[in-house]
């Protein structure tokens, strides 16, 4: 469900703000907004390429980080079946298993020493993680914080690698907390403690003298942060970005000389926007301010140079600025979704290369190496399985649609399958994201491909409430769950459907957990749109999701969607397990055992209504994971019943090609 990453206003104080530094507008792709310009490209000899199994086992790459001698990359990846840590060269090659657990493992950390590796793994998706050391000569692993209750994340070495800092939580407790622990000793100090209800502590930063720790401090409500310091030596916390009204501000890294701060902020213009704070003067000087999605990347190591990211209507390309004079570089990478880790640097240490993430519809999500010199970049993870051919895979059309009450223009991608005719016989998949305040990008999905290999059109809308666009759109559905938004959702099945391609009888909603809320809202609310929907880790009912959910998760909830007694009306009106008695599509639901945000008896509680109805549904609860599918034998079982379902219920005539798998 829900999971705000976004901070807090703590005083009255306005930050002062300048303009000096500002990149040039960014490029904005061109969308279609007539149906009928889609088409089907033609592919001669088109096989049954693609099937579950083959796109399931393509890896999956994860967190990584640079070795401090920048010979080597640490990353995760799931090569083995699992979320483990991987080595290898940053010239490229084969990698190293450096893990071998059958937990999901993510975030690692290379200490500034290079004798140890900080990870984070939790069980079976239970999301209590804890944080990890392991040698990256000898394999060792030790659990540095050991805590059966609390989750325990984000860890950032301090610079002379005695101490990790990261963000923790108590099961029982909706706020984050940070935390120092020495490695030797396991001694720990609390940085912040007791904090509201409604206010968290995240991602912590360290100065590169170590005498300063930063962090995110945010309000549950996603609306309000603030970046927070404290000196070490003293104690003494400082806010240092107090402000007024509702503003986001958050800490991506501390310049070299520790004199400035490189963040992300909405304050400028409503949009996320990069800009460099003053610590002594607390004077913002912005970096961008675009109309788009930027996020803030870091420094390079001599402090001359800052990165960040630019997401443009789901494209996202790398930005270098040059801080001197005032020169921003867009990296000539390839089209799609191009990102660095959050969180810490890119460059290596010595700051001759630049290490980012590059997906594309048609590309899974590998590491690269870019060379600021000779502007070249080199791949040194593979991900795509032998065999799975990508001119088999489809790219998709940029699409922008009015919203019905005539508020918003709605983005999506549209998935056309190849050699398909116009003659309006073929099923439409509208595929929606999770979040709300998440996004459909130009990136890899595997069962999206599947899908439209197998004859399927696929929409995935950015319904109001998406992040990406700006405040005022994200904030559009608050207080309005399954209202607007869903009218945004109906509107892409309906832009779809104008394409001549698709039988309106034919019509499936698919999404998960935010997006499975949605596809529970649409099989309700507009039954008669629907053949068949597959709500993935959804939650249906609103008074059970807040009395089960995680304490955090029930805090931003309430701040969404307002409080269960004073709301009852609305929470009522908007809770799909109210209406069952209007569905007449017949129904897949997916689900974790662990789910801490969308705990396994919503989709539960649907199915034994449905039975009890004698309606149709199927329902699969995967005991070993959390929310969301981290197993590849999972995965391919889970897509696999989506797969056979549709084929049963909504069967397509094809693409052209046989689809026997």
């Amino acid at each position: 469900m829900r999971w705000f990453r976004t901070p807090l206003q703590l005083s009255a104080i306005v930050i002062l703000m300048s303009s000096m530094f500002l990149a040039q507008s960014l490029p904005v792709p061109k969308a279609i907004t007539d149906p009928k310009q889609l088409v089907s490209t033609n592919i001669p000899d088109l096989q049954p390429n693609l099937t579950i199994d083959k796109l399931f086992m393509t890896r999956t790459v994860g967190g990584s980080d640079w070795s401090p001698d920048g010979k080597q990359v640490v990353f995760v990846s799931n090569i083995s079946g699992r979320n483990n840590l991987w080595m290898v060269s940053a010239n490229g090659g084969w990698p190293t298993q450096l893990t071998v657990s059958n937990q999901r493992q993510a975030d690692p950390v290379w200490s500034p020493d290079g004798k140890w590796i900080a990870f984070i793994s939790d069980t079976d998706g239970n999301e209590l993680w804890d944080i990890y050391l392991v040698s990256p000569t000898s394999g060792n692993v030790v659990n540095l914080t050991a805590s059966a209750d609390t989750a325990d994340e984000a860890p950032a070495w301090s610079p002379d690698g005695k101490q990790v800092a990261y963000m923790t939580k108590a099961k029982d407790s909706p706020s984050f907390e940070i935390d120092i622990i020495n490695v030797e000793t396991r001694s720990t100090r609390h940085v912040t403690h007791d904090s509201p209800r409604d206010i968290g502590n995240v991602e912590p930063i360290w100065s590169h003298d170590g005498k300063f720790l930063a962090w995110t401090q945010e309000n549950a409500n996603g609306k309000d942060s603030n970046v927070m310091m404290m000196d070490l030596a003293s104690g003494a916390v400082t806010n240092l970005t107090a402000h007024t009204g509702d503003q986001t501000y958050s800490a991506a890294e501390f310049s070299p000389d520790g004199k400035k701060m490189l963040i992300t902020s909405d304050a400028a213009n409503g949009y996320e926007n990069a800009g460099l704070l003053d610590i002594a003067t607390r004077k913002v000087d912005w970096l961008t301010q675009d109309k788009w999605e930027i996020n803030a990347g870091g420094f390079s190591p001599d402090g001359k140079l800052v990165t960040w990211t630019a997401n443009v209507d789901g494209y996202e390309d790398v930005y270098v600025h040059d801080l001197s004079t005032g020169k921003t570089e867009s990296l000539p990478l390839n089209k799609g979704i191009n990102t660095l880790h959050p969180g810490y640097s890119s460059f290596s240490h010595d700051g001759s290369r630049l290490i980012y993430y590059h997906s594309g519809a048609t590309a899974p999500n590998d590491l690269w190496v870019y060379d600021l010199k000779s502007g070249a970049s080199t791949e040194i993870t593979h991900s795509l399985m032998a065999g799975v051919r990508t001119d088999y895979m489809v790219e998709p059309y940029l699409v922008h649609y009015p919203s019905a009450d005539g508020k918003f223009t709605i983005s999506a991608f549209a998935y056309v399958p190849h050699n398909i005719i116009r003659n309006a016989h073929y099923p439409a998949i509208v595929y929606i994201h999770g979040g709300p305040a998440s996004q459909s990008v130009d990136g890899f999905n595997r069962i999206v491909q599947y899908m439209t290999n197998q004859g399927y059109l696929v929409i995935a809308p950015n319904y109001r409430g998406s992040s990406g666009y700006g405040k005022e759109f994200q904030d559009a559905n608050r207080m309005d769950a399954g209202g607007g938004e869903l009218q945004d959702v109906i509107g892409a099945a309906k832009f779809i459907e104008a394409t001549g391609f698709v039988d309106p009888k034919k019509m499936i909603v698919m999404g998960g957990s935010y997006g499975g809320y949605l596809s529970m809202m649409a099989v309700t609310k507009a039954p008669d749109m629907w053949a068949a929907a597959v709500p993935i880790v959804p939650f249906v009912n609103w008074f059970t999701e807040f009395a089960n959910e995680d304490p955090q998760l029930q805090e931003s909830d309430r701040l969404f969607m307002g409080d269960p007694v004073k709301d009852k009306a609305l929470w009522e009106d908007r809770s799909p397990i109210n209406f069952i008695d209007k569905i007449k599509a017949p129904l897949l639901l997916l689900a974790g055992g662990n789910d801490p945000r969308c705990p396994k008896t919503e989709a539960q509680q649907v199915a034994d209504a449905i039975r009890k109805r004698g309606g149709s549904v199927q329902l699969k609860i995967y005991e070993n994971e959390g929310h969301g599918f981290a197993r590849v034998e999972n995965q391919i079982d889970a897509y696999k019943r989506v797969s056979d379902f549709l084929k049963s219920h909504v069967p397509s005539p094809g693409c052209g090609c046989s689809l026997i798998e």
